[in-house]
């Protein structure tokens, strides 16, 4: 597996586990499989509704908390500073941990400035409760402006991204900021399981659609989270190492 160098100084795998619309104990099954994969990445919200069945899952297999990176988000309505700490108290208590990983700003927020909810992820910090934050379906104007008014790096901007929704004017200046992307939705939902174009390159290489469309963002050095509900899906999308899209093959994807 690979891993990104944060400018908080921590490293993210660059697949990892998407759990949203997982819930119950599919939720929680599906975490526990992906762990015994190999899997160490796992990123979730309060809004999915699934942070405890992940709590369980994690805490019934024993793995090394040291070993796992773990995200969650904030969701838009909670983002006024005592509000971004009570729902934080909540996501903890349901993760069963004392810190995550990574903590976004699931959407902007209209109303709430934007230094009201970096103070209170600095508290957060400041109280070793995460080690890295970052934001979630931004722009590039608000990029900016997330930049400029948090003193803690803005380590990642998690948005939709795949071959068919390529963002690569907002991949490209994030880079420039030193804030990689982590894509939600790589596969759009599963609907590139079954593009043409993808499984005819896919087929050159042994690979199906899917694993097309995920090699094609890491070879990009983007982060990918897709969402898997089956143990085949799991190891089909941990396929996608040991190979390589060609420059032609990339650039064709591009357009």
């Amino acid at each position: 597996m690979e891993n990104i160098k944060l400018a908080s100084g921590h490293e993210i795998p660059i697949l990892g586990l998407g759990t949203w619309q997982l819930k119950g104990k599919q939720c929680e099954d599906i975490t526990k499989i992906a762990i015994e994969m190999g899997y160490t990445h796992i990123d979730t919200a309060w809004m999915y509704e699934n942070q405890q069945e992940i709590g369980n899952a994690l805490r019934e297999i024993r793995v090394d908390r040291e070993e796992l990176f773990i995200t969650t988000k904030i969701w838009h309505t909670h983002l006024k500073h005592d509000e971004v700490l009570s729902q934080f108290e909540v996501c903890m208590n349901d993760l069963q941990m004392d810190y995550v990983d990574m903590l976004l700003i699931h959407w902007p927020s209209e109303t709430v400035p934007f230094e009201e909810t970096f103070a209170a992820f600095q508290a957060i910090y400041d109280a070793g409760k995460v080690r890295s934050i970052g934001i979630s379906n931004f722009s590039i104007e608000q990029v900016d402006k997330a930049c400029e008014v948090s003193e803690l790096p803005i380590c990642t901007n998690q948005v939709e991204y795949h071959v068919r929704n390529n963002k690569e004017d907002l991949r490209k200046h994030c880079q420039e900021r030193n804030i990689p992307i982590t894509a939600h939705r790589p596969l759009a939902v599963g609907n590139l399981a079954g593009d043409e174009e993808l499984s005819e390159i896919g087929n050159k290489h042994g690979k199906t659609a899917a694993q097309v469309a995920l090699r094609w963002l890491v070879q990009k050095g983007i982060i990918t989270i897709p969402k898997s509900g089956s143990e085949p899906h799991l190891r089909e999308n941990l396929e996608i190492f040991d190979w390589q899209l060609t420059a032609a093959e990339m650039q064709t994807l591009e357009q």
